[in-house]
């Protein structure tokens, strides 16, 4: 027998003691997360799928608080510090000699008497009394601040907090794609290896809701069916002809060369909105109607709102005459959408750079830009990266009031209407919904070094969608306490509980997707193990599913 020192000994019980203490502390940190019992009240009664999008959904708003940290702490305590008078320190300006004198004049616009809804334009365009404050690039015109020991250089904090923040959101996304990766990895397997473990292993032990259990059995079989389907496609490539394959590349290129129509039409809509927005908003926009001062304003973001919306829905049109198999299908569309959002933003920042570079009757060798129009040329595009953020924040909650609350209304209290059932209820698309907090995050990245407070607005912008996004869940989830609660009452209640549907389980989910599917040829394989004893959610014996050739 080994006898260990007592300095093993030691060592080993200081290792058992700190790993005793990080599992503790990990507990105790756990009950301080984001949300936690929310989003996991979501998973246990509507899967890993949705509790993913929210998951999600909690990290970017922990990593734009992050951002706007740094930002807060490099850039915006100094100059608080200093205006406020908190410590013995004092602004420094310092002279360009490289640049006139006239390019870092910012005039500050007086209107005289102003009207309250100029209040709300300026809130919503980031115009007016906005202009002039710490949520735009224009208001930092301090060259450093002073203490009693050493001079802090503001300039160069700034770009550093750029930097710090781009380079955090690289490694935290890496950080997740490589946890997701490996499970990728494990997942990755032959194809009969992929059809035994989504029949047998495929089941979310986490649903509990019956309309989700019922969605879930609708994934597995469309997964199954996408299988199947790719497996005779491969066939039919490997047995196509010379002149069929010409025939559908030919069709391919046309059909690819529609899709990049598509999308020059909406750069072109883009670039033509934004020229026209900003050519009436250097006019007399202050004497125009409310409503007309907004439009100017929010034009391009309602074309590149309209763009975004439509261009999807083209896509998902074209790409079923491609003839490619259904898994590339949907990563095609999916990597169509991606590039159509990221590449809009991209037009948009574009087009006022070349407007804001133009100069017709004025000189720009002075500084280099229109400084007559434009002053302050990166106060004009956090502005834009602004009223981009707002107005998708718009959008997400008047199609939630508008649109999917009179859905639901209509669906709940007019269920006999054939109209409204055709309708149906409202079913929460994972992939949209990802896209667009996608989107709106990556306009927050483009827009924080214009716009330093904008991941503080990001930040609230995703608590909002959060809150608005979860309430039906949660609504939900409190019916169904409250049906049970009522039916675990009362002598007479258990009349009532056969008339519950239960909620499928693991087996039910095996008979239903062989029962879907034999007529679909799936391999006999697949099928050939099954429980011995199952009932159905009754409690009668199941009837065993007839196969062909056998009885």
């Amino acid at each position: 027998m080994k006898y260990l020192s007592e300095w093993d000994q030691w060592k080993r019980y200081s290792s058992k003691s700190w790993k005793r203490f990080l599992e503790k502390a990990r507990e105790m940190t756990s009950h301080l997360e984001l949300w936690r019992e929310d989003i996991r009240s979501i998973e246990g009664k509507f899967g890993t799928g949705i509790q993913s999008y929210f998951s999600f959904l909690r990290f970017l708003v922990l990593l734009n608080l992050v951002i706007f940290l740094i930002i807060f702490l490099l850039v915006l305590l100094p100059i608080l510090l200093t205006e406020y008078k908190i410590t013995n320190s004092s602004f420094v300006l310092v002279p360009s000699k490289d640049k006139d004198i006239q390019c870092t004049i910012y005039p500050i616009s007086s209107s005289g008497l102003i009207y309250f809804y100029s209040y709300i334009v300026d809130l919503l365009s980031g115009t007016g009394f906005l202009e002039e404050t710490c949520l735009f690039y224009g208001h930092y015109t301090i060259d450093g601040v002073k203490f009693q020991n050493f001079t802090y250089d503001l300039p160069l904090a700034y770009l550093l907090s750029t930097i710090a923040y781009l380079t955090l959101s690289l490694l935290w996304i890496v950080k997740r794609s490589v946890e997701g990766f490996k499970v990728n990895l494990i997942r990755s397997e032959e194809h009969f290896q992929s059809y035994c473990n989504k029949i047998f292993a495929g089941w979310d032990f986490c649903i509990t809701n019956r309309s989700m259990a019922d969605l879930k059995h609708s994934s597995l079989q469309y997964e199954l069916r996408a299988d199947l389907e790719e497996e005779r496609i491969r066939q039919k490539i490997a047995e196509r002809t010379s002149e069929e394959t010409i025939k559908i590349y030919s069709l391919r290129l046309f059909l690819n060369c529609i899709v990049l129509a598509v999308l020059g039409a909406c750069f072109y809509a883009i670039y033509t909105a934004t020229i026209f927005s900003q050519e009436h908003m250097k006019k007399e926009i202050d004497k125009m109607v409310f409503g007309e001062n907004l439009l100017i304003l929010y034009l391009p973001s309602i074309v590149i709102t309209l763009a975004n919306f439509i261009t999807p829905m083209i896509f998902a049109r074209i790409i079923q005459y491609e003839d490619y198999s259904p898994g590339f299908e949907i990563r095609l569309t999916i990597l169509r959408c991606v590039f159509m959002r990221l590449a809009t933003i991209c037009v948009l920042v574009f087009t006022l750079g070349s407007k804001i570079t133009s100069c017709d009757n004025y000189s720009c060798e002075l500084c280099g830009y229109n400084q007559k129009l434009y002053p302050c040329w990166e106060t004009q595009v956090g502005q834009e990266m602004y009223k981009l953020m707002i107005f998708d924040l718009i959008i997400i909650l008047a199609v939630t009031l508008f649109v999917d609350f009179p859905r639901k209304l209509l669906v709940t209290y007019c269920p006999s209407s054939k109209l409204i059932q055709c309708w149906g209820q409202q079913e929460f698309a994972i992939p949209d919904n990802v896209l667009g907090i996608v989107y709106g995050q990556t306009i927050c990245w483009i827009g924080a070094f214009f716009s330093p407070l904008l991941p503080a607005i990001a930040t609230l912008k995703f608590i909002i969608i959060f809150y608005v996004k979860e309430h039906p869940f949660l609504e939900r989830l409190r019916a169904v306490h409250q049906l049970q609660h009522h039916l675990g009452r009362g002598p007479q209640d258990g009349e009532h509980l056969p008339q519950l549907a239960a909620v499928p389980g693991p087996w039910h989910h095996i008979r239903s997707l062989r029962g879907a599917l034999l007529h679909d040829h799936l391999p006999y394989y697949v099928l050939l193990h099954r429980p011995s004893r199952s009932t159905q959610a009754g409690g009668r014996p199941a009837p065993r599913a007839a196969v062909p050739g056998k009885s």
